[in-house]
């Protein structure tokens, strides 16, 4: 493994536990504020999370990648994680549906999801959104 990837690697996981933080924040603030349940609370994390990787991830993880416009990149990078987050979602319901311990402690199937997911969505953005430029 070059010393680029695991450069990116490791700078994809330390912003992916700011993601994490943010997500479980998001989360935890719904459930305890709003009627909606964990599932439509989960989905709803995920978006605001996402928003947050992506600008963290644009500056510091894959600061070589072209600029190009914002709106668009933000599009491609939310398109591109929709593979792992609907792996981290499925984790999370399968989780939570089937097992009482995890539906009693929803932040800890959002964490196995998110480690589900991690290696997914490092490889689409290393190679679909944040690629090098030329």
């Amino acid at each position: 493994m070059s010393a680029t990837l695991v450069r990116q690697l490791a700078r994809f996981c330390m912003v992916g536990g700011i993601g994490f933080v943010f997500d479980a924040g998001a989360l935890w603030l719904l459930l305890a504020t709003t009627d909606m349940g964990p599932y439509v609370a989960r989905a709803l994390s995920f978006v605001a999370a996402a928003t947050v990787t992506w600008s963290l991830h644009r500056r510091f993880t894959f600061p070589g990648a072209p600029r190009g416009r914002l709106g668009r990149q933000w599009l491609h990078f939310v398109a591109v994680n929709g593979g792992g987050a609907l792996v981290n979602y499925g984790v999370y319901a399968l989780l939570i549906a089937t097992t009482a311990f995890f539906a009693g402690a929803p932040l800890l199937a959002l964490a196995a999801g998110c480690c589900v997911a991690l290696f997914v969505n490092f490889t689409a953005n290393r190679i679909w959104v944040f690629r090098d430029a030329p």
